[in-house]
């Protein structure tokens, strides 16, 4: 007891006096407010001075600075150069772009600071009310299971773990990948996302236990090629165990024939996984919906409410159809997360359908911008960026210098600069250097791919702050780049 008398002051991290944080605590949201309202009069993109990459550089901090100082280094470096992708010419890379109701929830988050491994409180309650939301937008059944993740790349390793698990035949918690008798076989197109190779190695199968799927002039799964890889695994020995279906591609936004997938892998005894993070949400799109007919049959579905919900970072969610296999895939009880009869431990512990013990409260934010506008809201927005796409495709197969690289059927819209005679090299040279000059003049951020072996531009529209004169302002620039790029200012050749 005399140590304890003698030791110094106890310390905390709340401040002495609230008053100072409060009056900044305002001034930081009048910024936020502007830095949103204002957004479309700021460049896309700028690359940071050297001062700036400098000071987030800069070494360990020892001593304390004042909460103000702290917020002036935030505001001059952090803020000022942002990635972009809340701004409404921003369409590099398929990202929502956030809201400021759901911004407010990931504070609201932070400051109630719950951890959402599970228990019996508020945050839990609402973490599965939100992905019984989000089971309600694709049709799942009341029993499937459902986790909200990170993103699309988490929940897509969940699904696949669980589908592992219930078509490997043995217990594979229990004893490992190397006791099943017969390797394994997932199916995806092969325009399907990198993160399923990952997913797969991640598993213990390797990437050549994913097998890639030739797919058609409209880069969908080619269903007679699917139906001969499958049987040319089984006469092998192989285990053909789960064909991975996507709802828009990466790439271009191809929806694969879901319906038909799911014949196939009904009569195969394939378990029907979904990579929705692109396209499921156009289930809740009045006009767009049909596109993904059969989505509600998966047995398994990805999905990111921060893309077309514009739900802040991070916000994607696993379903399952069978929760009681979701369950059973994960679930582990230490003695310290037994459950009791009462209490805070008096409820199912969220982390039994995923791989965190610790996590963040991602629920909120999502909650409450469908609270304030309503699933219809969102359900139109994603109409309108299909119109959009629609819009933005018109233009380019109007204007003689650009062309199309590949169908467009959701939001995703490739094209090429062609003017100027160049060909090969040359005019993949030609179309990089347009992307690079819209991004650093901060007119436009845009991504480049290669469809049927052709290098192209990609436009990914996802945000629900565009407009069409934005559309048409890309058609303009990309023009006037390329004649400038081609040495051919005024031809059309």
């Amino acid at each position: 007891m005399d140590g304890w008398r003698n030791a110094g002051a106890e310390e905390t991290l709340d401040p002495s006096d609230w008053e100072p944080v409060r009056a900044l605590s305002h001034r930081i949201m009048d910024d936020a407010i502007d830095h949103l309202r204002d957004v479309r009069d700021r460049p896309v993109w700028r690359e940071m001075p050297a001062e700036v990459r400098a000071a987030l550089d800069a070494p360990l901090p020892r001593a304390p600075l004042p909460l103000a100082d702290v917020y002036r280094e935030v505001a001059q470096t952090v803020m000022t150069y942002p990635m972009g992708n809340v701004h409404p010419r921003f369409w590099s890379w398929y990202m929502g772009a956030g809201n400021f109701t759901g911004a407010l929830g990931d504070f609201l988050a932070a400051v109630q600071g719950s951890n959402l491994g599970g228990g019996n409180h508020a945050a839990a309650c609402m973490d599965r009310q939100v992905v019984d939301w989000c089971r309600q937008m694709v049709g799942f059944p009341a029993a499937a299971g459902g986790s909200l993740v990170s993103g699309g790349s988490m929940a897509n390793l969940i699904a696949l773990a669980v589908a592992r698990n219930v078509k490997a035949g043995i217990d594979v918690r229990e004893h490992g990948v190397a006791a099943i008798s017969e390797p394994l076989v997932f199916y995806a197109s092969d325009q399907a996302h990198s993160c399923h190779r990952k997913a797969v190695e991640a598993l213990g199968h390797g990437n050549r236990a994913l097998r890639r799927v030739a797919t058609g002039a409209d880069l969908r799964m080619d269903l007679e090629a699917l139906r001969r890889a499958v049987a040319e695994d089984r006469a092998g020995g192989r285990r053909p165990a789960v064909v991975i279906a996507t709802a828009g591609t990466v790439n271009t936004g191809a929806v694969d024939d879901l319906a038909a997938i799911a014949d196939f892998a009904a009569v195969e005894g394939l378990w029907l996984h979904v990579d929705g993070c692109i396209g499921a949400l156009i289930a809740i799109a009045p006009d767009n919906a049909y596109r993904v007919a059969g989505l509600d049959r998966a047995d398994s579905i990805a999905l990111d409410p921060h893309k077309w919900l514009h739900a802040p970072f991070e916000a994607g969610c696993v379903l399952v159809r069978n929760g009681t296999a979701h369950r059973a895939t994960f679930a582990v009880t230490p003695e310290y997360l037994e459950t009791t009869p009462r209490g805070l431990a008096a409820a199912e512990w969220l982390y039994d359908y995923g791989l965190q013990t610790t996590r963040g409260f991602r629920a909120l934010k999502i909650w409450m911008a469908l609270k304030q506008h309503g699933l219809e809201a969102f359900g139109r927005l994603i109409d309108q960026n299909i119109a959009q796409a629609r819009y933005l495709t018109d233009l380019i197969e109007a204007e003689p210098e650009l062309e199309l690289a590949a169908p467009t059927e959701i939001n995703i819209v490739c094209f090429r600069y062609r003017a100027g005679g160049m060909t090969g090299p040359a005019l993949k040279a030609a179309n990089v250097e347009i992307m690079l000059r819209l991004q650093e003049r901060g007119i436009a951020a845009l991504s480049d791919t290669t469809v049927h072996g052709q290098h192209c531009l990609r436009v990914a529209i996802a945000n629900h702050r565009t407009r069409r004169d934005d559309l048409s302002l890309l058609v303009q620039e990309c023009v006037r780049i390329g004649r400038d790029v081609s040495g051919n200012p005024d031809s059309a050749s």
